[in-house]
């Protein structure tokens, strides 16, 4: 264990949700309900961290934790209880017209959209792998998804794996954006330059009275979108199912997602609380 990243020192629990905190299907056990009610309870904090748009956080609504999400990898600060977006990392439009004009030129074939305060804007052809259209405000050509600024912009390639698209999506990106790969199939995720999970996650906590320093926070992830959350928390948990990267880097690995490791791991520390 890290030094200083003790149980009686948890202040915050910050855990990504697709592939982490849900099973796979998707659905969220009563186990896991029951000991995030306890976390809250017991004054620990939870906060969910995810590549997911903030609308699709609405349907996590009665998790029974205090509804903040961090979203978009970064992104959006979102209030699920009130359904606002609280504060956000944006791409100017003009860089967001950048970047599509010039991965479109390297990826003739991929299909574009992004994720905006307004929601989800795509090119005609863009599909995602699970068809979610919820949040649409246009269909369109790259030049009309440029004039908005956007916290994400997604990369589809029918052809290629996500880490086939994530590989070149960074090679034109260069250094004025993040690439994230969070697991979507044959996605790449771009964020504003310095805009990640760890980013989002620290500016969240320093706003809190009294700001809880990284030490207080124990996270949870799976894919490789997590590894700057997880490098920058007291301490790292993989669930048995993540990326090998993941699993590399993590200070435990506890059980799958579909086991219910994040809950067996928070029902052993409130229990050695206390609580």
């Amino acid at each position: 264990m890290r030094p200083g990243a003790d149980r009686q020192q948890v202040r915050v629990v910050a855990s990504d949700c697709d592939g982490t905190l849900l099973r796979t299907d998707g659905t969220v056990s009563d186990r896991t309900r029951a000991v995030l009610a306890r976390c809250t309870s017991a004054g620990v904090r939870v906060v969910l961290v995810t590549a997911r748009p903030p609308r699709w956080m609405d349907e996590l609504s009665d998790l029974g934790v205090e509804a903040v999400a961090l979203c978009g990898n970064g992104a959006f600060t979102y209030d699920v209880a009130r359904r606002e977006i609280l504060s956000h990392r944006l791409m100017p439009a003009e860089l967001v017209g950048a970047l599509l004009t010039e991965l479109k030129q390297a990826m003739p074939e991929s299909a574009l959209a992004t994720e905006s305060v307004r929601g989800f804007a795509r090119e005609p052809h863009f599909r995602r792998h699970n068809d979610r259209t919820d949040g649409q405000w246009l269909v369109g050509g790259i030049d009309e998804l440029a004039r908005e600024p956007a916290g994400k912009i997604l990369v589809r390639h029918l052809d290629w794996s996500t880490e086939q698209i994530s590989a070149r999506v960074a090679e034109v990106v260069g250094e004025r954006a993040e690439v994230a790969n969070s697991g979507a199939v044959q996605l790449g995720e771009v964020t504003g330059r310095g805009v990640t999970k760890a980013l989002a996650l620290l500016t969240w906590c320093a706003e809190q009275d009294p700001p809880v320093a990284p030490h207080e926070v124990w996270a949870f992830g799976d894919m490789l979108n997590d590894i700057p959350m997880l490098e920058w928390a007291g301490r790292a948990h993989a669930v048995a199912n993540a990326h090998p990267e993941v699993l590399a880097l993590a200070d435990e690995v506890v059980p799958s997602n579909d086991e219910d490791g994040v809950a067996a791991t928070l029902t052993a520390l409130l229990d050695a609380r206390g609580m």
